[in-house]
């Protein structure tokens, strides 16, 4: 399988990571499309307030055991990193991801070094994302960004994830550095251990909280993209906090 995850995307329904042979392709995409149905309405019900105005992303299953995978520093799981940059662009609005173990014996776990807020104290200078500048689009950007929701009207509805802005790029600097550098992917006193039992469940704002998949196999994630404004602390998103360390006043 050439593709990192077996992927839905909505937003042009197709299906990536699985080969067009037989039955097999329609199922998983059957598969899929329901539980993507099922975790909305879910989601909908419980935090109404939150999915107002959302964007829904992919749902995709990790059929590969997560330890010893071998990937790319970048494309691994298994170091610690908050999520960026693989979605289009956020500009500033919050990464929720949805969860669920699928495996009927074996825990999925998780490492974190804790929230953004005290990773970014931590590293950020270092990181070279402290006092990173202006974070809003400037012409060149808000150019692009036109254009790519003109293509993904047009037809290609992928073409959104092609999308970037200031902030995102400067997440998906903190990003790399993370997975780049052995010494912060070390254990020390803000390392901790989170297992998920077999089909336990689970939702984590991504670009919030640091984390790393160590070992699991066969897990389902959907991704949706949140609105900043419907978050109640819009203060402790990362967008506030990389602008007040950079004396820019914070969004409501």
């Amino acid at each position: 399988m050439r593709a990192k995850n077996v992927s839905y995307h909505p937003e042009s329904g197709r299906l990536r990571g699985v080969a067009s042979r037989g039955g097999l392709r329609d199922a998983v995409l059957d598969t899929l499309t329901a539980h993507s149905a099922r975790v909305r309405a879910f989601l909908r019900e419980c935090l109404p307030a939150l999915t107002e105005g959302w964007t829904v992303g992919t749902t995709s299953f990790r059929p590969i055991q997560e330890r010893g995978r071998g990937l790319s520093a970048h494309a691994s799981n298994e170091l610690i990193h908050f999520d960026a940059g693989a979605y289009g662009a956020t500009d500033g609005d919050r990464i929720l991801r949805f969860f669920v173990n699928v495996n009927p014996e074996e825990d999925r776990v998780w490492c974190t070094k804790g929230t953004f807020p005290d990773v970014f104290a931590r590293y950020g200078t270092e990181a070279g994302v402290a006092n990173g500048g202006a974070l809003e689009r400037g012409p060149v950007d808000r150019l692009r960004g036109r254009l790519l929701r003109a293509v993904a009207k047009a037809g290609l509805g992928e073409a959104v994830l092609a999308d970037s802005s200031p902030y995102d790029r400067l997440m998906r600097r903190f990003h790399n550095y993370m997975k780049d550098t052995p010494s912060f992917q070390e254990r020390d006193e803000t390392w901790r251990e989170i297992r998920f039992p077999p089909f336990s469940a689970w939702m984590v704002l991504t670009d919030m909280v640091s984390h790393a998949s160590v070992s699991g196999q066969h897990a389902l994630v959907d991704t949706y993209i949140l609105r900043l404004a419907a978050c109640r602390h819009p203060e402790l998103a990362p967008i506030n906090t990389l602008r007040a360390s950079d004396g820019s006043s914070l969004d409501a």
